[in-house]
């Protein structure tokens, strides 16, 4: 990986979802003019269920909430139909987007000045003084599979060079939900805002800061996936499409992007989970349709957000979002 590269990557990651700003309006705040039939209601959950995409509703007196579950980098093999989400938006009061990053030129700037340290393990140290024997072997497998040298490279960008280089699995993608919904709020004039806001100064603290061993657990997922070979990435992008999610969690893939920064930063990691559900809780007393996109390992993985607002005793529709949970709700 050239280190010219590295501030898109990471920047990309830190911007995981840039929100449309939000647009006062009757409808955004849930006004009486902004009341919905109840046909209405039914009838923009029947076209975004037609989309392909997962999602769970929740109905309340007033309207109802969709949260559509999103994986990132859709391949363009998979056959779902954006163009069914784009209408179902169109149809809606409001749009919550996922988190916006605050990115100065400063920090842009900071990455490519600093973006050394990131490239490499600290001085003088190598992979063999972080990992254990089966995890080093594992390694220095991939190393002569894929003609490469990552003894001295930092775990998290050997993790991001597996997974987007060697299994190629941001390759030949078509857009994410939240781009399509995006997109579709924007032309439609849908008031539209992000779950919340993070700077993108105090993601790369925490970035910078971070010690190797962190990363370990990113680059063990990372491998794991690059062994299983790209057929997993179709097979993830399938079971997206067949609502099979616990099969979409379970896929390695999915495990390595889970388990990689941002989405494992302890500092941010619950914030965001918690903005999620106080944000879904805040819609359910809205009246109309409310249209969330939301990461799909962040709703369904256990004591996610599905698990937290099924406990906070609302009723959930759509299908089952982990093993052992109970028989979907249609």
């Amino acid at each position: 990986m050239k280190k010219t590269h590295l501030p898109f990557l990471l920047l990309a990651a830190v911007a995981a979802t840039t929100a449309l700003p939000h647009r006062a309006s009757a409808q955004a705040e849930g006004s009486p003019d902004a009341a919905t039939p109840a046909g209405a209601n039914d009838e923009i959950v029947v076209t975004a269920r037609r989309s392909g995409a997962p999602m769970w509703t929740i109905e309340t007196g007033a309207g109802v909430v969709i949260l559509v579950g999103e994986i990132a980098e859709v391949p363009k093999a998979t056959p779902w139909r954006p163009e069914r989400l784009e209408g179902a938006t169109e149809r809606a009061q409001r749009v919550i987007l996922g988190t916006k990053a605050k990115v100065s030129p400063g920090d842009i700037l900071r990455l490519i000045f600093r973006g050394g340290k990131l490239m490499k393990l600290p001085k003088d140290r190598t992979a063999a003084d972080y990992l254990d024997a089966r995890q080093l072997e594992r390694l220095q497998a991939l190393e002569t599979r894929f003609d490469q040298d990552y003894a001295r490279q930092n775990f998290l960008m050997t993790a991001f060079d597996l997974l987007s280089k060697r299994l190629a699995f941001n390759r030949d993608t078509a857009d994410d939900a939240s781009d399509v919904v995006r997109r579709a709020a924007r032309q439609a004039k849908i008031p539209a805002r992000p779950v919340g806001e993070v700077r993108g100064e105090d993601m790369l603290d925490n970035l910078f800061a971070a010690t190797p061993d962190t990363h370990i657990p990113c680059l063990a997922a990372a491998m794991t996936a690059a062994e299983a070979g790209p057929d997993i990435v179709i097979a993830r992008g399938e079971a997206w499409t067949e609502f099979e999610v616990p099969a979409v969690m379970a896929s390695p893939l999915e495990e390595a992007l889970g388990r990689c920064w941002p989405w494992t930063n302890d500092g941010f990691g619950p914030a965001l989970r918690e903005q999620w559900v106080t944000a879904i809780r805040e819609a359910t007393a809205q009246s109309g349709a409310t249209l969330a996109v939301v990461p799909l390992r962040i709703l369904a993985e256990r004591e996610g957000v599905l698990d937290q607002l099924e406990s906070q005793g609302l009723a959930i529709r759509g299908p089952i979002w982990r093993p052992g949970a109970a028989a979907a709700r249609k």
